[in-house]
């Protein structure tokens, strides 16, 4: 899964206060990590911080503006509890919304419970780079993912074509 002559670089953000203290071990982010290089992509960057806005914002604005990745998904913090702001801070971060990936995510998840209409998981674009939130259990995501990874590259593909503004 290749865009142009280059792999699609990406960078995994987990969300999680108890993961992000050494208190739970996160299963999602290596969850992310297999799926996307079983499909050919570079991780680059692999990191875990607390439910804090302020520091979800800074990280997916470095992953896309310093390190320069194609891709940056995130895991956890996209639901109803007072400390769930992934939606919130990618929100604060990207240029351009993507609803068609979010609905499509939702409507996957439905078809396998209700609850999948709870989520509040935001996709979206910063300058070249495509951002989107992932529910926070393994099992989601692997169930997520699987449904907009076909459709990923292509959206990377555009994003490259209309502001390159990191050339490798």
């Amino acid at each position: 899964m290749e865009h142009g002559k280059n792999r699609i670089i990406a960078a995994i953000l987990t969300i999680s206060d108890r993961s992000s203290r050494g208190e739970r071990e996160d299963a999602s982010g290596p969850v992310i990590a297999e799926i996307l290089q079983s499909k050919g992509m570079e991780i680059k960057e692999y990191q875990i911080v607390a439910d804090d806005r302020l520091v979800i914002a800074e990280k997916l604005k470095s992953f896309s503006d310093d390190l320069c990745v194609d891709l940056v998904l995130t895991t956890g913090g996209t639901g109803l509890s007072p400390r769930d702001v992934t939606p919130e801070a990618t929100l604060d971060v990207i240029d351009k919304r993507i609803p068609g990936i979010e609905e499509a995510m939702r409507y996957e998840s439905m078809r396998i419970t209700p609850h999948g209409m709870l989520s509040r998981a935001v996709a979206g674009a910063r300058g070249r780079c495509l951002i989107i939130n992932l529910p926070g259990s393994p099992k989601a995501v692997r169930e997520n993912l699987t449904v907009i990874l076909p459709a990923i590259p292509h959206a990377i593909e555009i994003l490259k074509g209309a502001v390159d503004s990191c050339a490798r």
